[in-house]
């Protein structure tokens, strides 16, 4: 039987197993720690509530923006496109590549689907979260300031 692995394909995710054997990509940083460091910079509203109670990741001036990592790239763009039409706002896509060289393609993939349906995309890396040399980042509730157990 032919695999991935076999056919000379390389993920890009380190996956980890619930205690019910689910199977799900491991990630250093919250999706949180993330968003909030790029929202301070961009002076955004976070967690931002529409009519119908979905939340925009991050409502600028100029964009209402979805972060998510590079695995779950397909599903940022209907949620970027959704959140442009409940604001009013241009549609943006935030994709965290936690290894840059490896996850390249996700972004490729997004930034083609941005140019037939006109939203913007931009990618950002764990530095952005101003990482000291222990691997941790300042915001006190990621996970990398728990220990490996609790992850």
């Amino acid at each position: 039987m032919l695999s991935a692995n076999n056919l000379g394909f390389a993920f890009a995710f380190e996956y980890s197993y619930t205690p019910k054997s689910i199977k799900y990509p491991q990630h250093s940083h919250n999706e949180s720690s993330y968003k909030h460091a790029w929202c301070s910079y961009h002076n955004g509203i976070e967690e931002y509530e529409n009519k119908d109670k979905t939340r925009v990741d991050c409502l600028t001036d100029t964009h209402a923006v979805e972060f998510d990592f590079a695995n779950k790239w397909a599903e940022s763009i209907g949620q970027a496109e959704h959140y442009a039409i409940m604001t009013g706002k241009r549609g943006k896509v935030v994709l965290i590549l936690e290894e840059p060289k490896k996850q390249m393609r996700y972004y490729k993939r997004v930034k083609k689907v941005s140019k037939k349906h006109d939203f913007d995309v931009e990618y950002i890396t764990p530095k952005i979260l101003n990482i000291d040399k222990d691997g941790k980042c300042p915001f006190i509730n990621c996970k990398c300031h728990k220990n490996n157990t609790e992850k």
